[in-house]
């Protein structure tokens, strides 16, 4: 098993930067690949980024390329989204992911992750 959470969430005017981090613990050895997924009020949950956890890949939803950026530091088991020039749109509730699989999908569903965190609500103003 493995148990994620997060932190970083909060509110942010638009424009403006936010870091996410995320902290696996238990058997880790277990992640291939780890990522955010976010929901909006009223919106099914979608993926933003994923990385593999002993690679360099990435990968991003199209609304955030040049302004997300997924990293980790194996070290601390530990994934971080830095979020730059937020948008309003952005708003939402942001879960922390981990899968055992590789995944190559740069939109992948839900299902494709085993673990979960307990989210963290990110709220952009005007």
């Amino acid at each position: 098993q493995v148990q994620l959470v997060e932190s970083g969430g909060g509110l942010v005017q638009a424009g403006g930067s936010l870091r996410l981090s995320c902290a696996a613990s238990g058997r880790t050895d277990s992640i291939y690949t780890m990522g955010w997924f976010r929901q909006a009020p009223g919106k099914e949950r979608e993926s933003v980024a994923h990385i593999r956890w002993s690679e360099s890949n990435t990968y991003y939803v199209d609304s955030v390329k040049g302004r997300f950026t997924i990293s980790r530091d194996n070290d601390k088991n530990t994934v971080y989204l830095q979020m730059n020039s937020l948008k309003l749109d952005d708003t939402g509730i942001y879960y922390c992911a981990a899968s055992r699989y590789r995944i190559l999908s740069q939109y992948p569903p839900q299902s494709a992750f085993d673990y979960w965190g307990q989210g963290t609500q990110v709220t952009v103003s005007s």
